[in-house]
């Protein structure tokens, strides 16, 4: 059978395609026939007369724990619930508070449940950088290829962070770059109130063992989480603000746009461009 140009697709739709669908959380395949899991599921069929009463639950249902797969009685696996969310934070600030050093941190973090990010992301995604440096940028999320590769920005909007650091004369040996909530929600989406406060204790500890001189955050969310604002981020951006990083010590920090917004408003660098001037001449000031 012949098929029609319309079901035919190049190199470069499949390669799109395929980066779609990871960028929506599907990564891998289940079946190779599609499934409509709203549809309702099949009755398990009755078990058969041999089956030992003791496998029987009240009312002849297989007993918790397990699940009728034709005439078999199989044991689920079970998977266990991230804590309620206040103990989740409370855990993450005990957690968070243990670390004496970056690596116990990251320990931290990769031992860390309270957070239900962690069962759908593929790995923690820490940082980047030199973490002796004087400035550190702290953005939202990963995304999707920060998830496969354990690194923050490193997809199209990291490239042109790379290429905004360049521009003021800086690169990743010269910063230090991590995210306010370490693991990859699924789909790209944003992080809801509940994951950011479980997560901030982390990332508020990241900071204050980087101890930089200038603190960087990279769109509303990031600035919001760690400086307190209320406003978006296009009235935040380019105003400096002093960060709490330690008692008794504070730190100047500054809320820049984020690539990925610029790459969708490409109009909007050249405020980008200002706020890049105004952390250069901070940097030359501190030297």
């Amino acid at each position: 059978m012949q098929q029609t140009d319309a079901a035919i697709l190049d190199r470069e739709q499949l390669i799109a395609l395929t980066r779609w669908f990871a960028d929506m959380g599907v990564d891998c395949i289940l079946s190779e026939e599609p499934h409509d899991r709203f549809a309702e599921a099949p009755q398990p069929a009755p078990a058969s007369p041999g089956h030992q009463a003791g496998r029987q639950g009240p009312g002849g249902k297989p007993p918790l724990g397990h699940v009728s797969a034709g005439d078999r009685i199989v044991r689920a696996s079970p998977v266990a619930a991230p804590p309620p969310p206040d103990q989740g934070a409370l855990s993450a600030r005990e957690a968070a508070a243990a670390a004496h050093d970056l690596d116990a941190l990251q320990a931290a973090l990769e031992a860390f449940e309270g957070c239900a990010l962690k069962r759908t992301a593929s790995r923690l995604v820490f940082a980047d950088g030199n973490p002796a440096a004087k400035v550190m940028f702290v953005g939202e999320a990963p995304g999707a290829d920060e998830d496969r590769q354990g690194k923050p920005f490193v997809g199209r909007a990291g490239q042109l962070l790379d290429r905004m650091l360049t521009s003021i004369g800086l690169d990743r040996e010269n910063v230090y770059i991590a995210n306010a909530v370490p693991w990859r929600p699924p789909g790209n989406r944003t992080p809801t109130p509940q994951e950011t406060a479980i997560c901030l204790p982390f990332i508020r500890r990241q900071i204050e063992l980087a101890d930089p001189q200038i603190l960087v955050c990279i769109g509303a969310s990031a600035a919001q989480t760690l400086l307190g604002i209320k406003e978006g981020i296009t009235r935040a951006r380019g105003k400096w603000y002093d960060y709490e990083i330690a008692e008794g010590r504070r730190i100047r920090a500054i809320a820049m746009l984020h690539p990925a917004f610029l790459l969708r408003s490409p109009a909007r660098k050249r405020e980008a461009w200002t706020d890049l001037r105004s952390l250069k001449k901070a940097l030359e000031e501190k030297t």
